[in-house]
């Protein structure tokens, strides 16, 4: 029986179910760049430009295999507009007994392929998808009966299950989690290596021009694309980091540099989220770097524990929390994002070197996105689903299931809890300490009031005051209201004050502005 194989965007992989008992002498995969998945939210330029690309190189690399694929180009004008039209019309021209797909990444598609069956009037069947270290059943299992979620104590059993960086039954260096060690500020005169890079090849020129053409109008940057696009590039990408900066990365992965996008990162998660690696491949390669003597055990079981805990986690908290999930808004957050997410015009240098740097490069490191864009989205009340659509549009490793975890749970703290165990804010004390950014800034750091404080400063402080009925009973917090508690009552006023005139004037350079809206 023939079978129509469907291979979406992020399953570039020969390792996808969906392609595992494929018979090249009569089976048809199916590949389609369309509209709807281009615009359900406007990407980035650099993210569709990856995307096509990488689809368009595991093409040719199937069809160099034996496989027959049929291939949907963005830039053809009679082609399909959605993916189920694309499998419509590659099943009217072959007449297949069936529909296989590995089972999507984004709770909306799912939704959407259920009921393809019904639309084609033949079987499709969906399969689960294997490329992650824990199944969503197995993390369901884990979850029962918690009525909150750490990471920590799921991380520590998939170390044990994979056997990752273990001495019989105990973690090697008789410490599961060296974070104490990996907080470092950045030094003068560091020379951060920078990652891999590709130039473009005749078929990702295609696509940049493409791109360039029928997405004019979305968020971002093509210039100086040079993202690997195959996974023998990916794997180049993931050698140099190995290489060159994973023995640095433990103590400065907290750490930012004006003008250093990368710092000692390892700029992967846009190909292991894309299939162009797997999860082991890359937990194993940094664990022989360890045990090899060419990094040092805290950076290495830093890196790990983002793969093996970190990624791992938000996937299965996500399959096991929505749709609800999506809705989450524990401090009843609705301010609209300022238009400065999507220029970069800000006087607050912080948020401009993130944002510039995203729109550059559709990246920017995870201290990045979580203390300075997701520490001032929840400081100033920013709404949770407009959060989750910027980051869904902005940044090239970015999908529903990556993104509404670390925004919703760990930015935000619009879960109330249920990943986090206090909200992840600041003051600009803390972006200080581990940046250079303060230094040119139009704000002072060492200010707490009046025009020219950090706006952190007083955000801070009013975001507890406002919201004391809702975390004054959690035990992380005790100290710091304690603290709040002991500040005169002129001090409280001043910082209600600043943060009211901050957040009016921001309100009201909005409406004023004349800055693109990429959302919707």
């Amino acid at each position: 029986m023939k079978t129509l194989r469907l291979v979406l965007g992020d399953q570039l992989s020969r390792d996808v179910p969906s392609l595992a008992t494929l018979d090249p002498a009569t089976d048809l995969v199916v590949m389609a760049e369309v509209m709807d998945e281009v615009t359900y939210v406007k990407h980035h330029k650099r993210k569709i430009a990856f995307l096509f690309a990488a689809m368009r190189h595991f093409a040719a690399e199937l069809r160099a295999a034996g496989v027959a694929v049929t291939y949907y180009q963005f830039d053809d004008p009679a082609g399909p507009k959605s993916l189920l039209d694309a499998v419509k019309l590659a099943a009217a021209a072959s007449g297949p007994g069936r529909v296989v797909v590995t089972a999507p990444g984004e709770y909306r598609l799912l939704a959407d392929i259920e009921g393809w069956q019904q639309a084609l009037a033949i079987p499709v069947e969906i399969l689960p998808d294997s490329r992650f270290l824990c199944s969503l059943d197995e993390f369901a299992a884990w979850a029962n009966g918690r009525k909150s979620l750490r990471m920590e104590f799921f991380y520590r059993e998939l170390r044990r299950r994979h056997d990752v960086l273990m001495d019989g039954d105990a973690p090697v260096g008789g410490k599961w989690n060296y974070d104490s060690e990996n907080r470092q500020p950045p030094k003068s005169g560091l020379a951060v290596p920078p990652p891999a890079s590709f130039a473009p090849d005749a078929i990702t020129r295609d696509v940049l021009a493409v791109v360039t053409q029928r997405c004019a109008d979305h968020f971002g940057t093509l210039d100086g694309f040079n993202f690997a696009v195959t996974r023998a590039q990916a794997m180049a990408v993931l050698d140099r980091f190995i290489a060159q900066r994973l023995p640095l990365f433990g103590d400065y992965q907290d750490a930012m540099l004006a003008d250093e996008p990368w710092m000692y990162h390892s700029h992967i998660g846009l190909y292991l989220n894309a299939g162009l690696l797997a999860p082991l491949e890359v937990i194993r390669a940094a664990e022989t770097a360890y045990h090899n003597g060419r990094a040092p055990l805290n950076a290495v079981e830093g890196f790990i524990r983002q793969i093996l805990g970190w990624r791992e986690f938000v996937r299965g908290l996500y399959w096991l929390q929505m749709p609800a999930y999506a809705n989450a808004n524990f401090f009843e957050a609705t301010r609209p994002l300022p238009a400065f997410f999507w220029s970069g015009k800000t006087g607050m240098n912080c948020l401009r070197q993130t944002i510039d740097q995203t729109t550059r490069y559709a990246y920017a490191h995870h201290i990045q996105r979580l203390m300075v864009v997701g520490n001032f989205a929840l400081l100033a009340g920013l709404s949770p689903a407009a959060v989750n659509e910027w980051f869904l549009i902005v940044y090239a490793d970015a999908y529903d299931w990556v993104v509404l975890p670390n925004v919703s749970g760990m930015a935000l703290y619009a879960d109330g809890g249920y990943l986090a165990s206090k909200p992840y804010a600041a003051g600009g004390a803390y972006i200080n300490r581990m940046s250079n950014y303060c230094k040119n800034c139009a704000y002072q750091v060492a200010k707490k009031s009046g025009d020219k404080a950090c706006p952190f400063n007083y955000l801070y402080w009013d975001f507890l005051i406002r919201h004391r009925d809702k975390l004054s009973n959690n035990a992380r917090l005790g100290m710091i209201y304690r603290t709040l508690d002991r500040m005169a009552a002129e001090r409280v006023q001043d910082i209600t004050a600043d943060a009211n005139r901050f957040l009016t004037r921001l309100g009201a350079a909005d409406e004023a502005a004349n800055a693109g809206d990429y959302s919707g």
